[in-house]
C-alpha cells in the first residue's frame, strides 16, 4: 500500500507543478499504446492472410510499429493540447454535447492529415517494404477502405480514452490507478485533512440574484476554486449545493502550510475575477471554512453510482466547526489539534477561542480563528 500512496503523492505532486505536460503525456502514451495495438491487429491478420493464400504478405513489423509509436506521438500532443486549452477557455462554458461534438471534428480533422501524411510521404519508403511483397502497393479504393477502418478504430479509442480521462479528472490526479488496483475495495485507515467551505450570505445572495443566476453564481465560484486546487495538492471530496469539501492527504496539506494557504488563496482569486462578478452579480463570492485533521475510513460505495466516500468523526467535526463560523463571526476556523500540528509561524495571525462544546459533541474542541496568512504562494 505503501508504494501506491507514494505513486499518488507523487502523480499530484507533478501535476501540480506541469499540468500541461502531465495532461498531453497521458493523452500520449495513451494513443501510443491504441496504434501499437492496431499494428499488432493489422500485423497478425496480415500472417493469417498470408498463411491461408501461402503469399508473403509481412516480411518486418519493426518499421511500422516505430511509424505506429511516432504518429501516436503527434496524434496524443494535437489532441492534447488543443483540449487542454479549449477545455480552460472555451468548453467549459459549453454543454457536453456540444464539447463531444467539437472534439469529434477536431479528431476527425487530424486523423485525416495523419492518413494523409502516411499515404503519400511515409507509404512508398517505409510501410510498403516491410508490409508487402516488391512492386504491390494500395489503390484509391483500398486506401478507402483503410481511412474507413481508422475512422471506425479511433472513433472507439476516442471514446475509451475519453473515459478515462473523466474518470481521471472525476477523483483527482494519481487515484485511478490505485482504484483499478483495489485499493479502496474494503475499508482502510488513512490521516485525511478535510476543509469545509460554505458561501456566506447565501440565502440572502439566492433571493438576490434569483434561482438560475444563482447556480450561474455557484458553478463560476467552484470553478475559479477549482483553478487553485492543484498548486495546493488539494482535492475536491464533494459539492453539497453552495458547499465545497476539500481533503488532504495529512502529509501534502501540512506541507509547506498548503492546507492553510489554499483558503487565502481562492480569496485572491476571487479578488482577481472581482470584475467579472461585479459585472455579472453584483457581488463578490465570500466563502467561510472549517478545517480540521484526523483519522478518516476510506472505502469504494455504490453500484449504480460508484464513489469513493470518507467516513469518520474527523469529517464531522470539520464540519461543526465550519457551522460556527457565523456565531463567533469568523471566516476561518480551525481546530486547535491542526494548528498543534503545523506549528507556529509567523506568517499565520491566529486568535484562540478557547474550548468549544460543538453542536453534536460530547466534549469541547479547542478552535482557532486564523485571521490571515502572509505566506508566499506555492509555486505555479
Amino acid at each position: 500500500m505503501a508504494k501506491r500512496f507514494e505513486y499518488t503523492t507523487l502523480a499530484q505532486r507533478y501535476t501540480a507543478r506541469f499540468p500541461v505536460l502531465t495532461y498531453v503525456g497521458i493523452q500520449v502514451n495513451f494513443w501510443i499504446i491504441a496504434n501499437i495495438l492496431l499494428v499488432a491487429i493489422i500485423y497478425l491478420q496480415l500472417q493469417i492472410i498470408g498463411q491461408t493464400f501461402e503469399i508473403p504478405v509481412a516480411k518486418s513489423f519493426g518499421p511500422i510499429l516505430l511509424i505506429a509509436v511516432i504518429l501516436g506521438i503527434v496524434y496524443g500532443v494535437s489532441l492534447g493540447l488543443t483540449s487542454y486549452y479549449l477545455d480552460k477557455k472555451v468548453f467549459r462554458r459549453l454543454s457536453l454535447g456540444k464539447v463531444i461534438l467539437f472534439k469529434a471534428l477536431g479528431s476527425l480533422a487530424v486523423l485525416t492529415v495523419l492518413v494523409a501524411f502516411t499515404r503519400f510521404v511515409l507509404f512508398e519508403p517505409f510501410i510498403s517494404p516491410s508490409l508487402y511483397t516488391q512492386g504491390i502497393t494500395l489503390n484509391e479504393t483500398s486506401w478507402e477502405y483503410t481511412f474507413y477502418v481508422l475512422l471506425i478504430y479511433y472513433f472507439f479509442m476516442t471514446l475509451v480514452i475519453s473515459f478515462i480521462n473523466q474518470v481521471n479528472k472525476k477523483y483527482g490526479p494519481g487515484v485511478l490507478v490505485p482504484l483499478l488496483m483495489g485499493r479502496y475495495r474494503n475499508p482502510r485507515e488513512e490521516e485525511r485533512i478535510f476543509m469545509f467551505m460554505d458561501l456566506k450570505s447565501s440565502t440572502t445572495t439566492a433571493e438576490k440574484l434569483g434561482h438560475l443566476k444563482y447556480s450561474s453564481f455557484i458553478r463560476d465560484c467552484f470553478m475559479d476554486i477549482n483553478d487553485v486546487l492543484l498548486p495546493f495538492h488539494a482535492q475536491v471530496y464533494q459539492y453539497v449545493g453552495d458547499e465545497i469539501v476539500v481533503t488532504w492527504t495529512e502529509d501534502e496539506g501540512l506541507k509547506n502550510l498548503f492546507c492553510i494557504k489554499f483558503y487565502f488563496a481562492c480569496k485572491k482569486q476571487f479578488l482577481k475575477r472581482a470584475e467579472y462578478y461585479r459585472t455579472n452579480y453584483g457581488l463578490l463570492p465570500d466563502f467561510k471554512a472549517g478545517i480540521h485533521t484526523g483519522k478518516v475510513t476510506a472505502v469504494e460505495i455504490g453500484d449504480v453510482k460508484r464513489d469513493i466516500a470518507f467516513h469518520g468523526d474527523t469529517l464531522n467535526t470539520a464540519s461543526r466547526i465550519q457551522s460556527v463560523c457565523n456565531e463567533y463571526e469568523k471566516s476561518f476556523l480551525a481546530s486547535e489539534y491542526l494548528i498543534q500540528k503545523i506549528g507556529l509561524d509567523d506568517g499565520i495571525k491566529t486568535l484562540p477561542l478557547g474550548m468549544i462544546l460543538l453542536k453534536g459533541k460530547a466534549e469541547k474542541i479547542g478552535l482557532v480563528s486564523i485571521e490571515s496568512n502572509e505566506l508566499p504562494a506555492p509555486f505555479s
